[in-house]
C-alpha cells in the first residue's frame, strides 16, 4: 500500500466546517474589545450546564485551574488527602500537591483505565486512624471519554464523608448507564477546552460544573482572586479567568459536538470490523465499551508485546499515535516523597506499558482506518 500520512489529530478540516461562524464571532469581540469574562462567557456557561445537565457552570482558565478551582472552593489545603488514580495526566494529581494536600492513589481497572472501587476502597482502608481523618475528597478521571465507575465511587465517597471531584477532562458528553452525563453526579465536574479535546478551543480554557449553587459562587469569586465586590477580597483566589474569545469559539463548536461525537464513536466501530477482518485481535486488545455512552476522546488500544516497536513502525509509516501516559504519576520524580514504588500499582503500570493511542478524529476517513490497521498488520506478520 502506497505510504499515506494520518495525523494523530488533524484540526483542519474541523476548522473549515465551522470558519465563517467562528471569524464573525471573534470578529464581533474585536469591535466589542472586551476580551476577559462579559456575556460571552456566560452565555457558555450557561449553554455548558444545559449540555451537561447541572445547574451551574463557570468558565476558567484551563482544565488544571478547573481542578485547582475546584479544590479551592472545597476548601482542600494543607495537610488534607484527596483519593485518587495515578494513571492520568499529570494535572490530577498536580493540582492536589500545588494546595499542600497530598494524593492517595488506588489502582485502576484492567478493561477501562478508571479507578476501580475495590482498589479505591482498600486505599482508603489502609490509611492509619489519623490519615483516616484527613481524607477529604476524591478525584476520578472518566479517562479517554468513558466514565467512571460514580456509582460505586460515589456510595464510596458517601461513607466517607468525601466531595467528588469529577475529572471530564477528556469527557463532555459522556454518559453512564443511567443517562447521567459527566460533571453532573459528583460535587463539581471540571472540563477542559484544550485545542486537541473533543470540544476544544483555539487556546486554553476550561470549565466548572456542579448543582450547588453556593459552591458555584464562591468559585466566581475564588477565579478573580477571591475579588467580591471588585477590589474587596475576603478570600484569597487566583486568577482562573476564561477569555472571551475562547468561550465565543467554543461556544460555536458546542452546536456541533453531538455530530462530531458520533463520527467518533462511528470511527471506532470502523476499526473493530477492521482489526477483525485483519485477525488482529487476539494481538491487540481494544478498548473495553460499557453500557454507557463513550464519547472517545481516543481509542486506546493494548500491545502486550513490542508496544514501542510498534508505535515507531507506524509513526515511520506516517501514523500519528501517542503514548497516554509513558509513567504513571506514582512513579514520576516529583512525586517520590509520597513513598510509593514499582509495583505498587500493577494494573496503572501495565496500562502505561501496554497503551498506544491511534487516530480517531471524526473526519477521519476509511482509507486512512485502513491504512492504519494494515500497518499494524503489516508489523505483527513481519
Amino acid at each position: 500500500m502506497t505510504q499515506m500520512i494520518v495525523p494523530l489529530l488533524d484540526l483542519k478540516p474541523q476548522y473549515r466546517q465551522i470558519r465563517e461562524e467562528v471569524r464573525r464571532v471573534t470578529d464581533e469581540i474585536y469591535e466589542s474589545q472586551q476580551f476577559i469574562l462579559g456575556p460571552r462567557v456566560s452565555g457558555l456557561e450557561a449553554e455548558v450546564a444545559a449540555y451537561c445537565r447541572t445547574n451551574h457552570a463557570v468558565g476558567v482558565s484551563s482544565g488544571t485551574d478547573a481542578l485547582l478551582l475546584a479544590l479551592m472552593a472545597l476548601d482542600v489545603g494543607q495537610g488534607d488527602l484527596v483519593l485518587t488514580t495515578p494513571y492520568s495526566f499529570f494535572a490530577t494529581a498536580g493540582a492536589i500537591v500545588r494546595l499542600g494536600a497530598r494524593p492517595v492513589f488506588a489502582d485502576i481497572d484492567a478493561d477501562s483505565y478508571n479507578l476501580a472501587p475495590g482498589a479505591a476502597a482498600a486505599a482508603l482502608e489502609a490509611l492509619s486512624p489519623a490519615s483516616r481523618r484527613r481524607v477529604k475528597a476524591m478525584i476520578p478521571v472518566h479517562l479517554y471519554g468513558q466514565m467512571a465507575p460514580l456509582e460505586a465511587l460515589g456510595a464510596l465517597a458517601e461513607t466517607w464523608n468525601l466531595a467528588v471531584v469529577e475529572d471530564a477532562a477528556q469527557a463532555i458528553g459522556a454518559e453512564d448507564d443511567r443517562g447521567r452525563r459527566a460533571g453532573s453526579i459528583g460535587t463539581a465536574g471540571c472540563f477542559s477546552f484544550f485545542p486537541s479535546k473533543n470540544l476544544g478551543g483555539f487556546g486554553d480554557g476550561g470549565m466548572v460544573t456542579c448543582n450547588d449553587a453556593e459552591l458555584a459562587e464562591r468559585m466566581r469569586i475564588l477565579r478573580v482572586h477571591g475579588s467580591h465586590p471588585k477590589y474587596h477580597h475576603h478570600l484569597v483566589g487566583g486568577n482562573f479567568r476564561l477569555d472571551a474569545l475562547q468561550a465565543a469559539i467554543v461556544s460555536v463548536k458546542l452546536r456541533y459536538l453531538d455530530q462530531w461525537t458520533a463520527g467518533r464513536q462511528a470511527n471506532a466501530a470502523t476499526y473493530r470490523r477492521l482489526f477483525a477482518e485483519a485477525g488482529l485481535e487476539d494481538r491487540i486488545g481494544l478498548p473495553a465499551e460499557g453500557p454507557g455512552r463513550h464519547i472517545y476522546n481516543q481509542f486506546v488500544i493494548r500491545v502486550p508485546r513490542r508496544r514501542d516497536a510498534l508505535r515507531d513502525h507506524l509513526v515511520s509509516r506516517g501514523v500519528g499515535c501517542e503514548i497516554y501516559y509513558p509513567v504513571p504519576l506514582h512513579l514520576q520524580p516529583c512525586f517520590a516523597d509520597l513513598g510509593y514504588e514499582e509495583g505498587d500499582f500493577p494494573e496503572s503500570e501495565r496500562a502505561a506499558a501496554e497503551t498506544l493511542a491511534l487516530p480517531i478524529y471524526p473526519e477521519l476517513s476509511d482509507d486512512q482506518q485502513h491504512y492504519v490497521v494494515d500497518q499494524i498488520r503489516t508489523f505483527f506478520e513481519a
